[in-house]
């Protein structure tokens, strides 16, 4: 991950370009002028992720320019992330100079923190951890008050938890999340609850059931499983799985099955090309299924998922690529029309940029 180049004056033109850039991308489609969601200027990234470099005998956070793995970035500091990690990065940093237990090849640092304060963080080394180590940790993660993830080859000591929990506020109910360390969460807390909150008004409250392809840890499906009769969500990350059914059972949300499935083996037990053993026991053919949610990789769905969407009235499709969005968009637009979008600024001063559509059966 390199550092953006964090200029807060610079935030609003910077906004306004990633808008221009989406209504050009949706133009061919008659889209209509897409909603904005900004992004907190500073303190909005709840993860980081640090190479360490040793210079003058010590240990110090470092990221490196996009190609070039040789010329570090020292960082006392880091004001794109959370309040949390940096309160926590300069008394990590005294810790492991203080104890040779704790700096012996460590080589790697990841914090996960959330929006309720919640940190959680990852020491990565190139040598065995043991006893000793362990009981450096323990002492460590009680005075930080954190939970504490320890690897290396072979090895991952747990001290705590190996997730951290979040609430988001969403129609003005709060949804908890289990996050876990590893997995995919959204880097932008701020931003994310903006997004399940203009999903669920999208969606609007129906009286049929939505089919959810990618669903993640749940972070959509808990909301949006409120707002349906009920839901069938798949996910091909057994971690990302199990920490979406813990989400739905501390939500109390009992109306979805989740199967471990990816969207294109979906589509095909869908077209009947093929059985599961991973839906034995579950009736595709007693769902009422009038929208779809998608919310797929960098890649945008493939040919064959793209046309399964197409049976449904609504797609409702959240999109980190706008390039793929828009080829998925042509494919479906002799049968659906574009009838909301939004830009989410969920990575200020960078190009990058997270879109949603609703699509609608013309």
């Amino acid at each position: 991950m390199s550092r953006p180049a964090f200029d807060p004056a610079s935030y609003d033109a910077q906004l306004a370009e990633k808008k221009a850039r989406l209504v050009e991308l949706l133009a061919p489609f008659s889209a209509p002028e897409p909603e904005v969601f900004d992004s907190p200027r500073e303190h909005y990234r709840l993860r980081a992720e640090f190479r360490l470099w040793r210079e003058d005998g010590q240990r110090h956070y470092a990221m490196f320019a996009p190609g070039d793995k040789h010329t570090p970035i020292l960082i006392d500091d880091f004001p794109i992330a959370s309040l949390r990690i940096n309160e926590l990065m300069p008394r990590l940093r005294a810790a492991w100079q203080a104890s040779e237990t704790l700096s012996f090849k460590l080589f790697q640092v990841e914090f996960l923190t959330t929006l309720t304060g919640d940190a959680l963080i990852t020491l990565a080394y190139h040598r065995p951890l043991d006893a000793a180590w362990q009981a450096e940790a323990e002492r460590l993660a009680a005075e930080l008050n954190v939970s504490l993830v320890g690897r290396s080859r072979g090895q991952r000591l747990v001290i705590g938890r190996d997730y951290v929990e979040e609430e988001l506020i969403v129609a003005g109910r709060s949804f908890r999340y289990r996050q876990p360390e590893g997995a995919f969460t959204q880097p932008n807390g701020a931003v994310c609850q903006k997004m399940l909150g203009w999903a669920y008004d999208v969606l609007g409250q129906r009286n049929d059931d939505l089919l959810e392809l990618y669903c993640g840890n749940g972070n959509f499906t808990v909301p949006l499983a409120t707002r349906v009769r009920k839901v069938l969500a798949t996910e091909i990350s057994k971690t990302s799985v199990n920490a979406a059914l813990a989400n739905l059972a501390d939500n109390a949300v009992n109306n979805v099955e989740l199967v471990r499935l990816s969207a294109e083996e979906l589509t095909q037990a869908l077209n009947e090309v093929r059985p599961f053993r991973r839906l034995a026991g579950i009736d595709l053919k007693s769902y009422e299924f009038g929208s779809v949610f998608v919310d797929p990789p960098r890649a945008g769905m493939d040919p064959d998922t793209c046309e399964l969407t197409r049976r449904f009235e609504r797609i409702l499709y959240i999109s980190c690529n706008p390039e793929t969005l828009a080829a998925n968009i042509a494919q479906l637009d002799d049968t659906h029309k574009v009838t909301r979008c939004a830009l989410f600024d969920q990575f200020p001063y960078t190009h990058h940029m997270e879109s949603g559509v609703l699509l609608e059966r013309r």
